[in-house]
């Protein structure tokens, strides 16, 4: 379990292929106090650590993860939005984030605010929503939904989350991971079970 509040960025220091896995290393300040089969958050992905050596550590995409995420698209040098799981006697300051990528959305739109940004995105995957002044994560940062449409919306960024997370690397055209709010998943889960019975009935 996540809170969506990004710790630092790490850097992609080893991509390995092997059969369908990738192997991907990476350099953070936090590799002392990890453990192997510990998860931490890249980018909003939930991956395990399976090596540590000194100042890196190494985790496994299998198959899935990658034709579900934009982790694919994810280069040597690149930096990554890292996030361990939360402490369960700690303040949960974003919303509760599982890891579990529902769907890649694209960056459309990116607009300097003077002071602010304000990003536009959108996604194709109609089963899932957002709702004005909602949460929503991109690349594991936990974010306030603006201006939701149908499969789309736009996030404001405030300057200290725009040096501190990867998005001052993000442009248009850009592939970015889309957990969308359990609640929400939950209530529009239980609806759509609602309104079939009730056809049914």
């Amino acid at each position: 379990m996540f809170t969506g509040i990004i710790e630092q960025l790490a850097t992609i220091k080893q991509i390995v292929k092997e059969n369908e896995n990738l192997h991907i290393t990476l350099e953070a300040d936090f590799v002392h106090e990890l453990k192997i089969d510990q998860s931490v958050a890249h980018n909003g992905i939930c991956l395990t650590v399976v090596a540590i050596d000194q100042n890196t550590y190494t985790v496994t995409a299998i198959k899935e993860t990658i034709q579900k995420t934009n982790i694919a698209s994810w280069l040597i040098s690149s930096k990554v939005n890292v996030e361990r799981c939360m402490l369960m006697n700690g303040r949960l300051d974003g919303h509760i984030v599982q890891g579990h990528v529902d769907t890649t959305g694209v960056c459309i739109d990116v607009e300097d605010q003077n002071g602010s940004w304000k990003y536009t995105f959108e996604y194709d995957a109609p089963e899932h929503v957002t709702v004005d002044k909602g949460s929503i994560t991109i690349n594991g940062v936990s974010l306030t939904v603006v201006d939701s449409k149908q499969q789309g919306f736009s996030v404001c960024i405030i300057p200290f989350t725009y040096e501190h997370t990867n998005f001052h690397q993000l442009k248009i055209g850009d592939k970015i991971n889309l957990e969308f709010d359990i609640i929400g998943k939950y209530v529009a889960k239980l609806l759509k079970i609602t309104n079939l019975n009730y056809l049914h009935s």
